[in-house]
């Protein structure tokens, strides 16, 4: 006699994974992960099947790979999951000697710091990398890649001294957003401030009402953006989300 399969609802799998029922609806509405469907209630279904894919979809999320990126490669006909279960085991390991880098890197700045021990310049950036950034490939496939080489050129216009302006400015808005959070995200307060926010964003770039609006849901649909923004206060990134879907309906 067979095992009967386990099936889980889209709650089950939200707290097995962590991740957010709004973000595996997102992953169903892009095809990334397409449960079945109850014919009676119409309620999400996911088996082994859809359990692994999804495990493959954060797996590639966590080595870079934007959304777009991920649905293009699962769509191919020539997907071999082996194989690339390999390739991110690969990247994980190489992501993991970068992190140890970092880690010593900030143990002897510490050392440093407490006077115990004289850092060679040449060990000060180890593990550091600047040459990619994670949310750069994402943007690509949302808004295309004269959107994003046009804000890039602007940034790299920038003097130091501008790029600093620029990095506090933001510190100082997120921290003030950060402070208001449990308001209405719609309070004229809120709009005021995200107003603020889409003018600073709007000195890198072109960004239309509906992409300022798309930028909000990604704070929200991917965690990178989540964590960092939440670093001001828990909850922010949601806040920034409906205040951003607010100021854009309105302009």
């Amino acid at each position: 006699m067979s095992k009967k399969e386990n099936v889980m609802t889209i709650q089950e799998v939200s707290r097995l994974t962590g991740l957010t029922m709004r973000t595996l609806r997102w992953y169903d509405k892009l095809q990334l992960v397409i449960p079945d469907h109850d014919p009676c209630s119409d309620y999400r279904i996911y088996r082994s099947r859809h359990l692994k894919t999804l495990q493959q979809v954060l797996f590639f999320r966590e080595i870079g790979f934007s959304l777009a990126q991920i649905k293009e490669i699962l769509k191919n006909p020539h997907f071999d999951r082996r194989k690339a279960l390999e390739t991110q085991l690969k990247a994980l390991r190489q992501k993991k000697q970068k992190m140890d880098e970092m880690i010593h890197t900030l143990s002897l700045t510490l050392d440093e710091e407490k006077g115990i021990y004289n850092m060679k310049d040449n060990e000060r950036f180890k593990g550091f990398d600047f040459s990619y950034n994670p949310y750069e490939a994402e943007a690509r496939s949302m808004w295309g890649d004269k959107k994003v080489n046009e804000a890039n050129e602007r940034l790299q216009s920038m003097n130091n001294r501008q790029k600093e302006d620029f990095a506090a400015s933001m510190d100082t808005l997120f921290t003030e957003l950060a402070a208001i959070r449990e308001m209405d995200s719609s309070s004229r307060i809120a709009q005021d401030k995200i107003k603020v926010w889409y003018e600073l964003l709007n000195r890198m770039g072109t960004y239309t009402p509906e992409m300022f609006a798309n930028l909000g849901n990604m704070y929200v649909d991917m965690p990178e953006f989540t964590k960092n923004i939440d670093r001001y206060g828990e909850g922010l990134a949601r806040f920034m989300r409906d205040a951003m879907l607010a100021f854009a309906k309105q302009i």
